[in-house]
């Protein structure tokens, strides 16, 4: 087989954890109001059942460093795998809803962890020329997971007796593709290097992704390796990592407080606000939806030509004057027939931009010894910042209206504007093992 082939075919496996990451996410939102009057759940119960997998999520997010740099990337992608496959199952097949919680739960774990740990495993078996637009797969596989999810929902919605049960169950069948492709996969040969000592499985890896650099990019693994030491979490802390680790917070930190989860969680309620009636909230999941994979497709097709750092510039201008129309659309009292547009407007700049940069980042700036530990605390400020985002906005906007909210992310966007011009490094093109000097070098 074709040695870029096998690449691609590696890359697409990890990338798996990402489409089954999307689908978790979104299928819920077919099933919600179903099961609120099956068990007859109150307002607490029924929100803890929407987002008791995102509170599985924060946790998988922090601790998915650990069973990826003592066990391996692929040992821990196969756990993923396997997650998934009960965690459908398991809500598919329950009998009420403690037993529903458990398993979602359960998915929410898998989400976390994989958030973590495949684009970190694509990242490491990845040449530096095409390190971007593989890693970028991992994204892409998220959005089209949530399209698959709102297809599926909307096409099993009205086959089946207990079609919540087939909406939830459908899962089973990309898991168990996931485990199947995971156990052909080879591990992360830098793993292999500074934790298993197996130099000569990583050179015939190596060999396979990049023949003609092979003994070079190993020679430089092991030099990395011997002056860094053993791996361990609290290396993570010490001032040498201090800059990487600021920077994967920082980017998280920016991608949630751009607004992104509220439009695409509540972009029915946005409408409704701004004027529009009920009957747009399958457009506007479906129009959204779109956008965000065409848009994260163009970002995968420039990210290793134009740059990490190009991206996030324009994209930074673009999310500001798309939320200022927005606002700007509610200050004056709501205008029905272009805040659709403004939004789809957004999710296009934030698509190619943020979508398609922040796991390539988070995975290239960290060093091999700390890239498992400073990848999922990159992972957790996301997905806390995800939940705080989530839980808040509904408030918020109702409180304050839409004016006020959405001038904050247009704010938010600005300060992220000036990281990516002043602060942000660009890690296009380099080994993973000198991108530490690049972002020190910053």
């Amino acid at each position: 087989m074709n040695q870029n082939l096998k690449l691609v075919l590696w890359s697409l496996s990890a990338a798996l954890g990402g489409f089954l990451f999307g689908f978790d996410t979104a299928v819920i939102s077919g099933v919600e109001q179903t099961l609120q009057h099956l068990w007859n759940l109150n307002v607490f119960e029924h929100g803890l059942t929407v987002s008791i997998a995102l509170i599985g999520t924060v946790m998988g997010s922090l601790l998915g460093g650990i069973p990826a740099q003592q066990y391996g990337r692929r040992f821990t992608l196969l756990l993923i795998a396997i997650f998934y496959l009960v965690a459908s199952l398991g809500t598919a097949f329950a009998p009420n809803w403690s037993i529903f919680l458990l398993f979602r739960f359960l998915g929410g774990l898998g989400v976390g962890i994989s958030s973590v740990v495949a684009p970190m495993y694509i990242s490491e078996i990845a040449p530096p020329s095409k390190r971007g637009r593989l890693v970028a797969m991992f994204q892409f596989n998220v959005v089209l997971g949530i399209l698959m999810a709102y297809l599926s929902n909307f096409l099993l919605s009205e086959v089946f007796a207990e079609a919540w049960r087939w909406m939830l169950g459908i899962q089973a069948l990309p898991s168990l593709l996931f485990i199947v492709t995971v156990l052909l996969i080879p591990e992360s040969p830098r793993w292999l290097v500074l934790v298993k000592k197996d130099f000569q499985t990583a050179k015939t890896i190596l060999e396979t992704i990049d023949a003609q650099n092979a003994e070079k990019i190993l020679a430089q693994i092991q030099e990395n390796a011997q002056s860094q030491g053993k791996s361990k979490f609290s290396l993570l802390w010490q001032p040498a990592y201090r800059r990487p680790l600021t920077l994967s917070v920082l980017f998280a930190v920016f991608n949630q407080v751009s607004g992104i989860n509220a439009i695409i969680y509540f972009a029915p309620r946005i409408f409704e606000m701004s004027g529009l009636g009920k009957d747009s909230s399958l457009l506007s999941s479906a129009g959204i939806g779109l956008v965000n994979l065409l848009s994260t497709l163009l970002g995968i097709a420039i990210i290793d030509k134009f740059g990490r750092r190009a991206l996030m510039r324009w994209g930074s201008i673009g999310l500001v004057v798309a939320l200022v129309l927005v606002a700007q659309s509610f200050y004056l009292g709501g205008n029905s027939l272009w805040v659709p547009f403004y939004l789809f407007l957004f999710i296009g700049f934030f698509g190619f931009s943020q979508g398609a940069v922040i796991w390539v980042f988070i995975a290239e700036i960290f060093p091999n010894e700390v890239r498992a530990y400073g990848q999922a605390i990159g992972s957790f400020t996301h997905w806390i910042l995800a939940a705080i985002i989530t839980f808040t906005f509904p408030y918020l906007a109702e409180t304050l209206g839409g004016g006020i909210t959405f001038s904050f992310f247009a704010l938010m966007m600005v300060i992220q504007g000036f990281f990516a011009w002043k602060i942000m490094p660009e890690t296009k093109g380099t080994s993973l093992e000198n991108s530490e000097i690049t972002v020190l070098a910053h």
